[in-house]
């Protein structure tokens, strides 16, 4: 029997085992995006148009840390190279001497002028929502929401002259996602209400004038505030569709925030899950996705989801320095799946991701046997996508670590007897930023299917974001590790078990829009 390290290797242009160089900045992700400067936190305004997907996001223009925040702005035409845009909205002080921060919203294509704020014949004029957040230093006096236009493809905004266009006396009301409901020939606006966690329903056939529908919450995980509410429809394997609400809010470690869904109908007025989902059915069981929302009008009618990958917990401290801080998920595409637990949420990478990388490493049907020390892939790097089918066989654990050092690791654990994968990041380098954020472990349930766990890694410097099943489960979470040896290793423990396919592609070369 020959060890993985002489076994199937595919060489593609250089020697895959030399290990990469640490950049000057050791935790900027190379295919996972970032702002060129300063911080960030919800990706806001998605929107396919003029040939570009546009990603509008909270932004601080001055500085690294949370504040001032305003919409910034990029353009790709894959999800993957995005080309920086000047800021798109930003704060603003009013005549009482109160400010006005940008906070989250979306943004449509009025194909039809419904708003009237274009010129006669203009079919792609863009309107971005955001929610007004209105204090005085240390003093928040009210959430509202806004409109603003662009007649050149979110190049450059008009806020409306008669914001807000929806106020109802509050401080926490926002997050406004607005879309086009065909069956009624109208906008919908879903908005939370995020101290009762309730969504908000509102219509209005020219996106200035709002009328109150209905609403709809309380369920699920209530430990924090809801925010970032999405609706969207999608078919149903067999025929029919299910209408998905998305709902930031708590995370299965209480202390953390997460993201939960819900399956169900939605008649043009209100929203019916399908059942009371007491239990909360989570988007991503990591530590670090967070205010996931989806693109209007993506090509093919494809639901395109884009998430923070970072937790309020620790955001204004993770050690990235003061140049930059905050980066967003790999685009997710969603579909149903029907499962033995039930139709079910996937999200999978979009399939643009396996353009830009080189494969370096194919496996097949090798026997992983028991050892201490496992077996090392002969590859070692911190930016790639790794896909890996495993047999478990007669073994009780297995385990992957990756960005694996001598002293550190993240790592990656599956308990046969429990059908239970975890992520554990305590060991993954620099933990010590902020109490919490090394506290506890990511697990999920994760059954096997037809005797085997399949699993999509897309490790990236300091982002390691987990597929098991095609999809059916996720885990996230941010890992700063002090030494970049790279190294990933596999073992088993209580028997043989088997590889039943491996690719790895190396992602480390930079991404030219």
């Amino acid at each position: 029997m020959k060890s993985i390290l002489s076994c199937a290797l595919v060489l593609l242009g250089t020697l895959p085992c030399a290990a990469q160089t640490a950049a000057p900045d050791p935790y900027r992700p190379v295919y996972h995006f970032t702002a060129p400067k300063n911080w960030i936190n919800d990706a806001n305004g998605l929107i396919y148009s003029n040939g570009q997907y546009q990603l509008f996001y909270q932004y601080n223009p001055f500085s690294a840390d949370p504040g001032h925040l305003s919409w910034g702005h990029a353009t790709s035409p894959d999800l993957l190279r995005w080309t920086p845009q000047p800021v798109a909205l930003t704060e603003y002080k009013n005549p009482d001497g109160s400010n006005t921060m940008i906070f989250s919203g979306s943004a449509v294509a009025d194909k039809d002028n419904t708003s009237g704020l274009f010129p006669k014949g203009q079919t792609d004029g863009l309107v971005a929502f955001y929610t007004g957040h209105v204090e005085r230093p240390g003093v928040v006096l009210r959430q509202h929401q806004n409109i603003a236009y662009s007649l050149d493809h979110g190049q450059t905004w008009q806020r409306y002259a008669q914001n807000p266009v929806l106020d109802i006396d509050s401080k926490e009301f926002r997050d406004p996602k607005v879309f086009w409901y065909a069956p009624q020939q109208k906008w919908v606006m879903a908005t939370v209400k995020a101290d009762r966690q309730e969504v908000y329903l509102y219509e209005s056939k020219n996106l200035k004038n709002w009328t109150f529908l209905s609403r709809w919450g309380r369920a699920g995980n209530t430990v924090r505030e809801w925010e970032c509410p999405d609706l969207f429809e999608l078919p149903v394997p067999g025929g029919g569709t299910k209408w998905v609400l998305l709902i930031s809010a708590g995370n299965p470690t209480e202390q953390f925030r997460g993201q939960q869904y819900f399956l169900g109908s939605f008649d043009g007025k209100k929203f019916t899950p399908d059942q009371p989902y007491e239990e909360p059915s989570y988007l991503d069981f990591g530590k670090d996705f967070f205010a996931g929302v989806t693109f209007n009008d993506a090509p093919g009618n494809r639901r395109i989801l884009v998430g923070w990958t970072n937790d309020w917990a620790y955001a204004r401290d993770v050690p990235t320095g003061t140049e930059w801080r905050g980066n967003f998920a790999v685009p997710r595409e969603l579909s149903l799946r029907r499962t033995a637990q039930g139709l079910a949420l996937v999200q999978q990478p979009v399939p643009e991701l396996r353009k830009i990388g080189k494969e370096v490493l194919t496996l097949k049907n090798q026997v992983l046997k028991p050892g201490a020390a496992g077996y090392e892939l002969p590859f070692r790097g911190e930016s790639y996508d790794l896909e890996l089918t495993l047999k478990p066989g007669a073994a009780k654990i297995l385990t992957l670590n990756v960005l694996q050092s001598e002293t550190e690791r993240t790592t990656l654990r599956y308990d046969v007897a429990r059908q239970e994968l975890t992520l554990d990041r305590t060991q993954s380098g620099n933990v010590a930023f902020h109490p919490l954020f090394a506290s506890s472990l990511e697990s999920a349930r994760v059954p096997l299917r037809d005797g085997q766990l399949q699993l999509r890694l897309l490790v990236d410097k300091s982002v390691v974001e987990v597929f098991a099943q095609d999809g059916e489960v996720t885990l996230t979470d941010l890992v700063f590790p002090r030494q970049h040896a790279g190294r990933i290793t596999l073992s088993t423990d209580g028997g043989p078990a088997q590889i039943t396919a491996l690719h790895l592609a190396d992602l480390r070369q930079p991404l030219v829009p």
